[in-house]
């Protein structure tokens, strides 16, 4: 159980790392384009949702460590991932120079997590008694590292792309942002 509330702990901090850098993404001006500081709020937004969630679900299980709290866990996580996929999907593309380029990253990322969420259904799916809750934890643990790295990535790759350093102006301008960026 304490591996699990580990994981869980350092997948938060890997997210928070990752949107820490700073993100940069741009696209064509059109009608249609978000202004990038709203496009950025919403990105972290949803970060910082999902984090409070994954955060929540682990707490569950530190102060209560049983199969019920565990299933509970992987039932918060599996919901707060499909809210995180849902609201990045949503997102549409920055004003920028390089806002399409942004809006497929944040898409390639949105299929990233619908991989990982599957992997998490599947583990609680297919789990039963305690020992199946824990193994069930663990994978659960472990895909939300994978997904810490695969955000962290992401917003990566979101820096190279903002050559303009548009969006990184708008990520750290941006209020949502401010409980997620950390500082080297």
């Amino acid at each position: 159980m304490r591996g699990l509330i580990v994981i869980l702990v350092l997948a938060a901090a890997i997210l928070s790392a990752g949107c820490g850098g700073g993100s940069s993404s741009g696209g064509t001006t059109e009608s249609s384009a978000t202004a990038a500081g709203d496009w950025a709020n919403s990105v972290c937004e949803a970060f910082a949702n999902w984090k409070s969630s994954i955060t929540e679900a682990g707490q569950g299980i530190k102060d209560n460590p049983s199969e019920e709290s565990i299933r509970t866990a992987g039932d918060e996580v599996r919901s707060a991932t499909e809210t995180l996929d849902d609201d990045l999907r949503g997102l549409g593309r920055p004003d920028t120079q390089s806002g399409q380029a942004a809006k497929d990253e944040i898409d390639q990322l949105a299929t990233s997590l619908d991989t990982s969420l599957q992997k998490i259904t599947d583990a609680m799916d297919n789990s039963s008694g305690t020992s199946g809750a824990v193994a069930a934890a663990t994978t659960i643990g472990t895909t939300l590292v994978e997904m810490g790295n695969e955000i962290s990535s992401a917003f990566t790759q979101l820096e190279q792309i903002d050559t303009q350093g548009e969006l990184a102006d708008a990520f750290q301008q941006a209020d949502s942002c401010a409980g997620l960026t950390t500082t080297s």
